[in-house]
């Protein structure tokens, strides 16, 4: 079955929004790896691992807005 020019944009586009979740999902776990790198070294179990996967959340949420405002399509 051939794909019809119609049908590729849709596909290109879960590409990109999936693209943007995981985008999301490694931005908050990252910064949460590095909270809890940062409680062990402390010893402040779960201080910084709570107050780093917030910010990377936080930060996550801008940058996807951003994009899909079309400030930063790259």
């Amino acid at each position: 079955m051939r794909a019809t020019r119609g049908s590729e944009r849709p596909l290109s586009e879960v590409y990109r929004y999936s693209g943007l979740g995981c985008m999301f999902a490694a931005a908050v776990l990252v910064f949460m790896a590095g909270g809890w790198a940062l409680d062990r070294w402390l010893g402040t179990l779960p201080v910084f691992t709570v107050l780093a996967a917030l910010v990377g959340a936080a930060l996550a949420t801008v940058n996807v807005y951003r994009r899909l405002m079309g400030g930063d399509d790259a």
